[in-house]
């Protein structure tokens, strides 16, 4: 087995274990013109009738997924609207959903109420600051489609400054920038748990990775 393997392995047997690796985003100021972007890109208007859903390739996305999640989501019409709506949110934010939901499964294991010890929330685990410098007050980071969203915009934000490179985006994200094990981690959940019409070999160590930048739609 090879080094990255074993990590790999390693990880996946703690998250087996029952484990997460729930960390901190951590405020960085920013430009009026990024918080103003931001801000759009987290507007929480409901989605109705998104042309995706009418993709056989998604159909099948989702229901093969929602196959895998129902030990972790129980409640088959909740599934069916968590999946429907993180696949949107990635999509909208320029992310591969199964990368989001390695990252959920890392982040919170799928629990929607799940609180860290510094109390970041929701499943995607965000840090409270954001409703304050992007969003409102409003704003209820254990709503469905509120946490998915401002995950998804969070994360799409980090590759921007991170110029595409997925390692330290995620690092940002989880506030262990420059270290290794949360990244692994996302990246052993994706491939063990989520890859879908992809060889999960294929996948590149997490440290090779690279996204294209690009700006969360409105």
């Amino acid at each position: 087995m090879s080094k990255h393997g074993l990590t790999a392995s390693l990880v996946l047997l703690a998250f087996l274990a029952g484990d997460t690796w729930a960390g901190a985003q951590i405020y960085e100021p920013m430009s009026a013109s990024v918080r103003s972007r931001l801000s759009k890109a987290v507007s929480d208007t409901a989605v109705e009738n998104a042309a995706f859903a009418e993709s056989p390739h998604v159909q099948a996305w989702l229901a093969e997924m929602s196959k895998r999640l129902t030990r972790r989501i129980p409640d088959a019409e909740f599934r069916e609207d968590f999946l429907n709506t993180l696949h949107y949110e990635a999509t909208r934010a320029g992310l591969d959903p199964e990368l989001m939901m390695g990252l959920i499964e890392v982040e919170s294991g799928f629990k929607k109420y799940a609180v860290s010890e510094v109390g970041a929330r929701g499943f995607t685990q965000v840090m409270p600051f954001w409703t304050r410098t992007i969003g409102t007050r409003e704003h209820n980071l254990f709503h469905l489609r509120t946490n998915l969203r401002y995950g998804a915009t969070i994360l799409r934000h980090y590759l921007d400054i991170e110029r595409g490179n997925l390692f330290r985006a995620l690092g940002r994200y989880n506030g262990s920038l420059g270290k290794a094990e949360y990244p692994d981690a996302v990246y052993a959940a994706w491939r063990s748990h989520w890859t879908f019409g992809l060889d999960p070999k294929r996948l590149k160590p997490a440290k090779q990775a690279q996204i294209r930048p690009g700006k969360p739609d409105s």
